[in-house]
C-alpha cells in the first residue's frame, strides 16, 4: 500500500467516526518504512481534518510502521499491545493517544 492509499483509507474511515465527545484532538501519525510519510488527524469544532503535513501544536505523535498501522485500522492489532512491545511509539500526551486508539476501535463494531 502506498502512503497516498493509506491516507485515502483513513479519510474514508474518518467519515464514520463518532467523535461527539471529543472537543479537540490533534494526532500526528508518522508512518515508517518504504512507503512511509507523515499526516495528522485533527478533531476540532465538530469536524475531522486529515492532511499530509506535520502538526506542530499536536497533542501527541504516534510512530508506527505501515503494516502495523493497517492492522490497527483493520482491527487486527491493538494499539496498547503494539505500544507494550515497542512497535508503536507515542511522543506527547498518552491519554490523547488512547483517545485516538478508541476512535479506531469503534469502527470495528
Amino acid at each position: 500500500m502506498t502512503f497516498e492509499e493509506l491516507l485515502a483509507k483513513v479519510r474514508g474511515m474518518a467519515a464514520g467516526f463518532d467523535h461527539s465527545g471529543t472537543q479537540f484532538l490533534a494526532v500526528q501519525i508518522n508512518i515508517t518504512g518504504d512507503h512511509g510519510g507523515v499526516f495528522y488527524i485533527e478533531i476540532k469544532d465538530d469536524r475531522v481534518s486529515i492532511e499530509p503535513y506535520e502538526y506542530i501544536d499536536r497533542n501527541c505523535a504516534v510512530t508506527v510502521s505501515m503494516s502495523n498501522f493497517n492492522k490497527l485500522l483493520d482491527g487486527k492489532a491493538d494499539a496498547v499491545a503494539l505500544f507494550t512491545v515497542g512497535k508503536l511509539k507515542v511522543d506527547g500526551d498518552i491519554g490523547k493517544a488512547l483517545e485516538f486508539a478508541n476512535l479506531l476501535k469503534q469502527k470495528k463494531k
